[in-house]
């Protein structure tokens, strides 16, 4: 496969970059992919990255789980009951901080689970998925279209009340394209939920290259706050709440101790996530800073 590579940084611009990290993919073709930083606003990503049309090839392993239903071992055991809790979570945000319920998409709805509870809530939804096998499962579970990707027809001159895209932002190639897109079709009093990792943690800084939230090549983005906050003014929005996700600290902590010793500690995770949310509670600017973090955006 041939790489491509970046030569402009996402956010600003500039052609300035910085070797940051070099990470194994641990989940697929184990070959490391370096992360790099804009040597003028900080932006890290992963550079050089697989091609759109290519990086499918990434994601074919019982190990992604959020494209499966099923629970085939610990780790996705762990998984699916913690996001029982965290989509009614979810859920309970969108009540809450969007003035209209009423039309709510969903930007890689995965195998559908949060679509389904937030129609059981009474959104009227619609979602997007690129991988057949999660659109297909996803479709069956909320009973409603799921297409492929927002560029399809069906979205012309939809607008929304609110839109999610759970650990999403970060696997997407067309990032200006897509933030352009999505201020474009949200009511002009509708709410952007965006969900990503951040890098800025203390977990994340504990366990460096074997951090499992980094998911090279998957990730192609590594979103800090202050980068967050650049690219939603660049796109006209403004962020009106970050939230902090408890939760991921421990899940990415039992991965990424299997990515450090070759074996998963769940007292070492526990202790490493407990540690990184104690300290990410509240930081300088007084907003949280854990493992992943949601950002709750606006129109300006």
């Amino acid at each position: 496969m041939i790489l491509e590579t970046l030569t402009r940084c996402p956010v600003c611009q500039s052609a300035q970059f910085d070797d940051f990290l070099k990470v194994k993919d641990h989940t697929v073709s184990q070959a490391e992919f370096q992360i790099v930083a804009c040597g003028v606003c900080g932006f890290k990503f992963t550079n050089p990255r697989p091609p759109a049309e290519e990086i499918g090839q990434y994601y074919e392993s019982a190990e992604y789980i959020s494209h499966h239903d099923e629970a085939r071992d610990l780790m996705s055991t762990i998984y699916n009951k913690v996001r029982d809790h965290t989509t009614q979570q979810k859920i309970n945000l969108l009540d809450r901080a969007v003035e209209k319920k009423d039309n709510l998409l969903d930007v890689g709805s995965g195998a559908g689970f949060f679509l389904s509870q937030a129609k059981a809530a009474g959104w009227q939804v619609t979602g997007t998925e690129p991988n057949s096998q999660a659109r297909d499962i996803g479709q069956n579970r909320v009973g409603e279209d799921i297409y492929e990707t927002i560029e399809d027809s069906f979205f012309a001159n939809k607008k929304y009340d609110a839109i999610t895209m759970w650990h999403v932002l970060e696997h997407v190639h067309r990032l200006n394209e897509t933030l352009a897109w999505l201020h474009e079709h949200l009511a002009p009093k509708g709410k952007l939920f965006i969900a990503v990792p951040n890098p800025e943690s203390d977990d994340a800084q504990a366990f460096k290259e074997n951090w499992a939230a980094y998911d090279v090549p998957r990730h192609l983005y590594h979103f800090s706050k202050k980068s967050m906050q650049q690219l939603a003014k660049k796109h006209g929005f403004l962020v009106q709440e970050i939230l902090p996700m408890w939760f991921d600290a421990y899940y990415v902590g039992l991965l990424s101790t299997r990515y450090q010793s070759g074996k998963t500690s769940l007292p070492q995770s526990v202790w490493r996530g407990t540690a990184s949310n104690w300290k990410g509670r509240k930081s300088a600017d007084g907003s949280p800073n854990t493992s992943s973090l949601i950002y709750v955006l606006g129109k300006t």
